[in-house]
């Protein structure tokens, strides 16, 4: 009876074949019932009451058919009402397993996550990786079988809406199974990288996201900045994905410049260029913008004075840098100029936007009679200088006296192409009579110690392995290089006149080594003498009125010897021990043999390249150049040599991995890394012993894969304890230390032979 009265239409009916008792679901029936007539056919207004019907007698109380009844109009409409049954499948699955509390969770985000995948094929996946996670993680802690739900399975749920935004499917995958695979037996973490609390979840993240990531290019944009706009700040990512309602813009602050975390591709620009477009808008505001004081204007005065003052800077910017016209043309709105009915809508954006346009491009093409003024008026204050943000201002409020009408207050705004995304929120623009504490902050200007970090480039992140889980841990460790300080180069000077005898020993091996077999290289303008058979034909060339060839000179060069070394120094503080029997330290060992190899290397011709290396946890991991493979054996390498100083720990991986970078880049037959260490890789944040030598051997398996042969020269009488697990049989122990500067050498000599 109840099901014949369905295709009648009559409400009661629909309520009986509901069958709740929950007074809560009789008062919101109607109006969800309402939803679903727009939507669902009446096979699928069947399938709804009985699915919210099931929810409704599961147990689990009242949220679940509320919340159901609610949203399943909406996904219907979406993804289309033949995807419930597969949805009904998985909650089923939920609620017999422990995890029916987060039955809600789910069904409270459903709307959200239908409309970001658009598709039942695209749903299906989604299912399907929720119930893996729930099965995962549900029912064993620590080993031991139990029933309690997936402690991370709620949190998952709540951040799914902005994953999904943020991911493709597949990224979502990869993300939630490096979850799964490191922390399925520790609850707490667990529930950290789900809720993105944890680093290594927001770094995970990171790597599965699409578009143009600011952390893969804060290097490239920081030069950029550094070199185009002799601008140094910092550049501080913000998520665009945590607050979608707010919508943040990019900003600077005392703090640094803020950007999004992330940028797509759009209107045909890619995502580097726009954020070179953003970072150059608001480097031309620090450069030209002077703030004045905004008690006096009213918002529509203030937002047309940000307009016009946008439009000067960028002008002044394009006048400096041609190339930026293209770029900010480009992703500069172009509104119609008849878009607006300004007798219905709010106009001010739109004539705004239309005025911006305008000031940047000449060839506007629109008739408004005022724009064609006021730009003429811009250009006419630009001809005279830079004119300043105080008169473009002026000009922005007669421009606003001008073009007002009655419209302008009403309610429904105008939007459509009027938003300018690369341009900053103008914060910078304003002062107030009435100072807050905030703002008397804001005014402060920022003292950075002359020893900070972020003074050089910008870190370099790396990931670093980890043995326990078989997998990598992303961006985990941030490494900073700079140029080592100079010092006295005269020290090694007289480190190498103490060591003349053994420096002319291993002359003679070194005359041996260098290559002897000697290639012509023909047909050259300028070379140590003439090439007779072409000098010949050219002069036959000559005597019969043709033009001669004038490359009628060779060269020599010497064949069979092709290789670049790079000489890695553990710089950590047990490097100050002194060395037993002498009144040296093992630095000042390390310096004579390092003076000495450098010499020896610079007799050979080799490619050549010094650095050292310290670290104080994972967010402190120093690389400091020594000697560069363009830099001769000079005085200034010789002073920095000189000045190299011990302390901190050993991260050894991070530091090979960011040398082998520099090598890999290197054009040779040959690439030799020689790592000169003490001890074995520790850091004060590891306590498992393992963790950092299984990293340093992925590490020198990774070098391995790119053609990189790692050698280490350990100064540790213990090192046979641990050096084979890192580096294979590719090391050398030196237990008489104070034999360092000789053996160094002809260790290398004998490598590279």
């Amino acid at each position: 009876m109840a099901e014949e009265a369905i295709f009648q239409g009559d409400l009661q009916s629909y309520w009986m074949l509901l069958d709740s008792r929950f007074p809560q679901v009789h008062d919101v029936f109607e109006a969800c019932m309402d939803e679903a007539f727009k939507v669902l056919t009446n096979d699928g207004l069947k399938a709804y009451l009985e699915g919210a019907s099931f929810l409704g007698k599961m147990g689990r109380g009242v949220e679940p058919i509320l919340v159901f009844l609610e949203c399943w109009p909406p996904v219907a409409k979406t993804l289309g009402e033949s995807a419930l049954p597969a949805i009904m499948d998985c909650l089923r699955k939920m609620w017999r397993s422990p995890n029916s509390k987060t039955i809600t969770d789910f069904l409270q985000v459903l709307p959200a996550i239908a409309r970001r995948l658009h598709s039942q094929e695209q749903m299906q996946d989604y299912l399907d990786l929720t119930l893996d996670f729930m099965n995962r993680t549900s029912g064993s802690i620590h080993g031991h079988q139990t029933t309690i739900p997936s402690p991370g399975l709620p949190d998952f749920f709540a951040k799914s809406p902005y994953l999904v935004s943020q991911l493709a499917l597949a990224g979502l995958k990869n993300w939630v199974d490096y979850g799964v695979r490191n922390y399925s037996d520790h609850p707490d973490r667990q529930r950290d990288y789900f809720s993105l609390q944890s680093a290594d979840s927001r770094a995970m993240l990171q790597r599965e996201r699409h578009g143009t990531l600011l952390a893969d290019n804060e290097r490239k944009l920081d030069m950029y900045l550094r070199c185009l706009w002799q601008d140094n700040d910092y550049l501080v990512p913000y998520s665009t994905g945590y607050d979608e309602l707010r919508k943040p813009i990019p900003y600077y602050d005392k703090l640094g410049i803020r950007l999004p975390d992330v940028y797509d591709d759009a209107r045909g620009t890619s995502g580097i260029d726009r954020y070179r477009a953003v970072l150059a808008h608001i480097a031309a505001h620090r450069r030209w913008t002077i703030p004045i004081f905004a008690d006096n204007y009213s918002p529509f005065q203030r937002m047309a004075v940000e307009f016009f003052e946008d439009s000067r800077v960028e002008y002044l910017a394009m006048r400096e840098y041609p190339g930026l016209r293209k770029l900010f043309l480009a992703l500069h709105p172009s509104p119609a100029e008849d878009a607006c009915d300004p007798e219905q809508q709010s106009a001010v954006r739109h004539r705004l936007a239309m005025m911006s346009r305008a000031l940047l491009n000449e060839q506007h093409g629109y008739q408004n009679a005022h724009i064609i003024d006021f730009v003429q008026r811009f250009h006419n204050a630009m001809a005279q200088g830079e004119s300043s943000t105080q008169e473009i201002a002026d000009l922005a409020i007669l421009f606003v006296a001008k073009t007002r009408r009655q419209s302008d207050q009403l309610p429904d705004v105008h939007f459509l192409d009027t938003e300018v995304d690369y341009r900053d929120d103008n914060r910078h623009m304003w002062r107030y009579y009435e100072n807050s504490d905030d703002e008397e902050q804001f005014e402060e200007h920022r003292q950075v110690e002359s020893d900070t970090l972020t003074e050089g480039l910008p870190p370099r992140h790396y990931h670093e392995w980890d043995y326990s889980t078989q997998s990598y841990r992303p961006d985990w460790v941030s490494l900073y290089e700079t140029l080592h300080p100079p010092g006295n180069a005269l020290v090694i000077d007289q480190l190498l006149e103490k060591h003349a005898a053994l420096a002319k020993r291993l002359k003679r091996l070194l005359d041996l080594l260098k290559p002897q077999q000697k290639v012509r290289i023909r047909y050259q303008e300028e070379g140590s003498e003439l090439d007779l058979d072409v000098a010949l034909r050219s002069l036959i060339d000559f005597k019969s009125g043709s033009a001669p060839d004038p490359r009628i000179n060779m060269s020599h060069k010497n064949d069979g010897r092709n290789i670049a070394v790079m000489l890695l120094l553990d710089l950590s503080e047990s490097l100050n021990d002194k060395v037993a029997g002498t009144d040296q330290t093992i630095l000042e060992l390390s310096q004579e043999a390092v003076s000495l190899l450098a010499w020896a290397v610079e007799q050979l011709g080799d490619g050549f390249s010094i650095a050292g290396f310290y670290s104080n946890t994972r967010h402190e991991v120093r690389f400091l150049h020594i000697k560069g493979y363009s830099e001769a054996w000079d005085d200034t390498v010789k002073g920095r040599l000189a000045a190299m100083q011990a302390g901190y720990s050993t991260r050894m991986g991070a530091a090979m991995r960011h040398a082998g970078h520099i090598l890999q880049h290197r054009q040779a037959d040959k690439k030799l890394m020689l790592i000169l260490t003490d001890g074995e890789p520790a850091d004060i944040d590891v306590k498992d012993k393992k963790m950092l030598i299984q990293d340093a051997h992925k590490a020198v398996q990774e070098l391995d894969q790119q053609g990189i042969y790692t050698y280490c020269i350990n100064l540790d009488p213990k090192a046979d304890e641990y050096v084979g697990d890192i580096f294979g049989k590719n090391y050398t122990v030196i237990d008489n230390v104070a034999r360092l500067p000789e053996r160094l050498p002809q260790l290398f000599m004998a490598l590279t032979k």
